[in-house]
């Protein structure tokens, strides 16, 4: 029996799959579990509608993670750290920091995209890499660390 899988099945397949599989699995267990609906044809209209829905909102993320890298390119965000008299810096500037600093210029980032695993412990500008969208569209933070008075 053909079924459209409605969640991610162990050693059956992934989700919107369309799969073969036993009558009896079928009917004790996927369907009973809403886990898949039979493969009829209006299941299948169903299934490719979603599936362009989905494209197209895909695709629509992907453009405003774009647009959010080219807006990215021309700003630098400042901080100051404490420097001591031979020009050892006290103190870091964690990932955590410079999210709250996007917060605060309106662009809101997960802290976990941001792939710099190392704090900023040093005088001067760090470029910080952020993952905006699924690995495909990377953005540039310049950061610049400088001596407080």
């Amino acid at each position: 029996m053909k079924v459209i899988l409605l969640k991610d099945v162990k050693n059956v397949g992934k989700k919107d799959e369309v799969k073969e599989v036993n009558d009896g699995y079928a009917s004790n267990f996927l369907f009973r579990n809403k886990m898949a609906i039979p493969y009829t044809k209006g299941s299948k209209r169903v299934l490719e509608q979603q599936m362009e829905e989905k494209a197209a909102n895909e695709a629509q993320l992907e453009k405003e993670a774009e647009e959010l890298r080219e807006r990215l390119k021309g700003m630098t965000f400042e901080f100051k750290l404490k420097v001591g008299k031979n020009g050892n810096v006290f103190g870091t500037i964690s990932n955590k920091q410079v999210v709250q600093a996007l917060a605060d210029q309106g662009i809101h980032i997960d802290k976990r995209r941001i792939r710099k695993e190392d704090p900023i412990n040093s005088l001067g500008t760090t470029i910080v890499k952020a993952d905006l969208y699924k690995n495909k569209v990377i953005g540039e933070i310049k950061v610049h660390v400088s001596e407080k008075e």
